[in-house]
Order: C-alpha cells, then sequence, then structure tokens
C-alpha cells in the first residue's frame, strides 16, 4: 500500500512540475494580453459597432512603439528630462519613479552596460565570496592596481554599495552581466553549479 502511495505521489509531483512552467507561461501571457488590451479597448467600443477581440492589444503594441520612437529621438528626451525634473519635485511621486525606473533599468538591461565585468570577491570575511560588478579601476602610489566593484543586494540589484578591492584579491566569475544580475535576483538559485573558488586552509 505504501509502495502504492508513493508510486501515485511521484507521478503526480512529476505531472506538476512539467505543467507548472507551462501554465504559468501561459497565464502571465494572458495577464499581459488583457492588459494592454484593456488600454484601447473601451475606446474601440465606442467607435466600432463590434467588438474585435485582441484589437486593442494591437493599436496598443503600435501606440508604444510609436511613443518609443519619440522617446528616443531629441525631443523626446527633452520631455522625458523636464517630466523627470517634475516629478522630484513631488516628495512621494519622486521616491516611487526613481525605485520603478531603476528596477526597469536592470531587467531590461540598460543600468547593465555600465558594469565592465562580473567578479568574486571575498567579503564580508575571508573564505565568504560575494558577486560584484567592475565599474572602474585604479592604482595607489606603489603601483597596486585596484577594482571599483558595485555589489548588488538579493533580490533588488539596484540597491547596494561600491567598493574598492585590490585585483590580485578577486576572482573572475566567469559570467556575463546578464548571468550574474540573475544569480543575484534569483538569491543564488540561479547561479551557476561549478565556479571558481579556492577556499584558503587556516
Amino acid at each position: 500500500m505504501v509502495g502504492i502511495l508513493r508510486h501515485f505521489r511521484g507521478k503526480f509531483v512529476a505531472a506538476l512540475v512539467t505543467l507548472a512552467p507551462v501554465l504559468a507561461t501561459f497565464y502571465v501571457i494572458k495577464i499581459l494580453f488583457n492588459f494592454f488590451d484593456g488600454f484601447a479597448t473601451p475606446f474601440l467600443d465606442a467607435n466600432l459597432p463590434i467588438h474585435i477581440p485582441g484589437l486593442g492589444f494591437i493599436i496598443t503594441l503600435i501606440s508604444l512603439y510609436l511613443l518609443g520612437l519619440l522617446m528616443t529621438n531629441f525631443l523626446g528626451r527633452q520631455l522625458v528630462h523636464l517630466g523627470e525634473k517634475i516629478l522630484a519635485k513631488i516628495p512621494v511621486a519622486s521616491t516611487v519613479y526613481g525605485a520603478a525606473k531603476q528596477i526597469t533599468q536592470a531587467l531590461s538591461g540598460t543600468q547593465s552596460r555600465a558594469f565592465q565585468k562580473t567578479i568574486l570577491i571575498p567579503y564580508p570575511q575571508e573564505n565568504t565570496w560575494t558577486i560584484a560588478f567592475v565599474t572602474g579601476e585604479s592604482t595607489n602610489e606603489d603601483g597596486q592596481e585596484f577594482y571599483h566593484v558595485f555589489v548588488s543586494t538579493t533580490p533588488n540589484p539596484t540597491s547596494g554599495f561600491m567598493l574598492i578591492v585590490p585585483k590580485e584579491e578577486t576572482i573572475d566569475a566567469d559570467l556575463s552581466i546578464e548571468e550574474g544580475l540573475k544569480s543575484i535576483i534569483s538569491g543564488g538559485m540561479l547561479a551557476p553549479t561549478k565556479n571558481k573558488i579556492k577556499v584558503k586552509s587556516k
């Protein structure tokens, strides 16, 4: 009896593991479709004799594309800059907008282009390693070379702190910037299973 229950439980879990990502994907797509479709649908339904499913979604995507074209030219950038200056003077709005902008840039890869490479640094103590992103370099009076690094926090990679560490104490993480960010956001769940760390014996 126990063996039969274990068999059914194993098959049930296997089915859930297989179906869960598929169902989650369709669920997210459905939410996004309804979200974008809902922007233009009220206007279209008020001006068209019949309801056309998906038309609002298509028109919204086209509108976003045209908005993107506007935002990437000189006039659009000036309008965005002006809008940000206005929001910066509104206490609550400036905080919400700033946080949303940082997260969006991090997830879209815009912010990651400021990073040069992904490394591992011994932090916060010996034999404990942290993913860090190189943002610059410097040299002291003795010619010793240092990395300027940004250490992101989990799960929000836009917050963190800056450190200056000797180059010889760092390890090349052998990860792209995007892979490093995914490792941080996931709390290590999406981190590679192999690394170049060598623990120093005491």
